[in-house]
């Protein structure tokens, strides 16, 4: 079992809206991989970590909770949530159809600033590999992958992408494992934006299906060879005080 039971790296907070604060903290610490699938989210730890009072760190775990970020055991606390092959397969299957339809219509609505938005979150992605740090990266990745949403123009569709978000997270995470070469992540971007600004609906369906589907197969392949576990499974001592 993997616990909560050092410090992570979560800085301390001094200003107002903790729960916000600390939900995002520990969604950095969850995306980076400083808080993997399973592990036990001990409100008294992040707590004590964060310089606050155990009270916003509940309802920020609550909140994490409702976004499908963490899950809660009774009697034992938040876990963070592991997916099964079966979560990410359908997610992708989801991604797939709002992704599509996104990128056709970026294209179709593309101005010269959204072209320039996505061009410099690519220079971004490569520059973050040079740097080696792949935690930025799976964010850099993420957001790339909004900003088509936003080029779309259609507030709709951006809010079903935002919808994903907590779910997109954990797997872009995963994916970030996937690659030797962190420059990798960036490479394969390029032919999705080349598309786009070509203009042409096949090729960029295409491209985005090429693009997503080989991230599907690689995180559900992963996921297919990890032992499953469940919070039920999770050690029964109760939350400490």
């Amino acid at each position: 079992m993997r616990t909560m039971s050092r410090p992570v790296g979560l800085p301390v907070l001094a200003e107002s809206d903790l729960v916000r604060q600390v939900a995002r903290r520990l969604t950095d610490a969850i995306v980076q991989g400083r808080l993997p699938p399973g592990a036990k989210v001990a409100e008294a730890a992040v707590a004590r970590e964060l310089g606050i009072s155990r009270a916003p760190v509940r309802e920020a775990a609550r909140l994490l909770e409702s976004q499908g970020l963490l899950e809660a055991s009774p009697r034992r606390g938040f876990f963070v949530r592991e997916l099964s092959a079966r979560d990410v397969d359908e997610l992708y299957a989801l991604r797939l159809c709002v992704e599509r339809h996104a990128a056709v219509e970026a294209a179709r609505r593309l101005t010269p600033e959204a072209r320039d938005a996505l061009r410099r979150q690519l220079d971004l992605m490569r520059d973050l590999a040079r740097r080696d740090d792949p935690a930025t990266i799976v964010e850099a990745d993420y957001q790339f992958h909004r900003l088509i949403c936003e080029a779309a123009g259609n507030a709709r569709l951006l809010r079903l992408f935002d919808g994903l978000a907590s779910e997109l997270r954990i797997v872009i995470g995963l994916i970030g494992h996937l690659y030797d070469d962190p420059d990798e992540i960036a490479r394969t971007h390029e032919p999705v934006l080349a598309a786009i600004e070509a203009g042409h609906p096949e090729r960029i369906v295409a491209h985005v299906d090429h693009h997503i589907g080989v991230a599907r197969r690689e995180v559900v392949r992963l996921l297919e060879g990890l032992a499953p576990q469940s919070p039920a499974s999770h050690s029964q001592t109760p939350e400490s005080p």
